[in-house]
């Protein structure tokens, strides 16, 4: 395998905004640095605010895909994040401040349908992040299986549905699945391949409307016979990745 980087993204709060970047540096142990660094905690979660824990206790697309339409700025010196939505507007506020977290509550909730699950508090993990997985990981996706999806569909679809770290091109569709428990270097950063990606109704949401508009998960049990869409890895040796860097299975 020998490809390149195409774009990455983080997810400052998690499942609220997505942001591409052109370089970052990765961690030994550590996500995507500030990816899921904050993720909103719903009323009807006994999470104590420390701590890694599962998805199940936030506000997720999966269950709100409004949320799918919001893009995001992080301004790292002041901790702050400016998050916007077509419909909604702008908001500026630093997710640690107990007057911004409320006025963010308070917009965020004029987005998503009354219910009753609601936005109740912001938390974080620290460097640790709030991935969806149960250790920090990095999520990596293939260009071409993304085509290979569309070209099923018979009409473009977003890459952004997928809500990836690092996209990576000039491979062959669904290779990634061959690199479980191997070693990929991209850019000068070494990490290695965990697990498959098995995908929740939060792909069904376009990400610019925030609407349910295509069922991937039915796309891809129709054509593949699974759920899955990219891979979980581990940096095991940091380093820098920026766009356009090479990536090769180094064993």
């Amino acid at each position: 395998m020998t490809g390149k980087v195409a774009s990455i993204w983080r997810y400052p709060i998690k499942s609220h905004g997505r942001e591409s970047l052109l370089q970052t540096t990765l961690k030994v142990g550590h996500p995507l640095p500030w990816d899921r660094h904050w993720a909103v905690q719903h009323n009807q979660s006994d999470h104590d605010g420390t701590g890694w824990v599962s998805c199940q206790n936030f506000m997720i697309g999966a269950r709100t895909p409004e949320l799918a339409a919001l893009t995001a700025t992080l301004d790292i010196e002041n901790r702050q994040i400016t998050l916007m939505h077509n419909a909604h507007g702008v908001l500026t506020f630093r997710p640690d401040d107990n007057d911004d977290s409320q006025r963010f509550l308070t917009w965020i909730r004029s987005i998503i349908p009354q219910q009753s699950m609601y936005p109740f508090r912001i938390v974080s993990a620290g460097e640790r992040g709030l991935t969806d997985s149960t250790y920090a990981s990095v999520s990596i996706m293939n260009t071409a299986s993304h085509r290979a999806i569309s070209q099923k569909l018979e009409q473009p679809i977003e890459t952004e549905r997928w809500r990836a770290n690092i996209w990576l091109e000039e491979l062959a569709p669904w290779e990634e699945f061959d690199w479980i428990d191997q070693e990929i270097r991209i850019g000068t950063a070494t990490l290695i391949v965990r697990e498959r990606i098995e995908r929740c109704l939060h792909t069904a949401a376009n990400p610019w409307t925030g609407k349910r508009d295509i069922n991937i998960l039915r796309l891809l049990e129709d054509g593949w016979h699974h759920r899955d869409f990219g891979v979980y890895a581990e940096v095991i040796h940091a380093g820098t990745i920026g766009i356009g860097d090479s990536a090769a299975v180094v064993s």
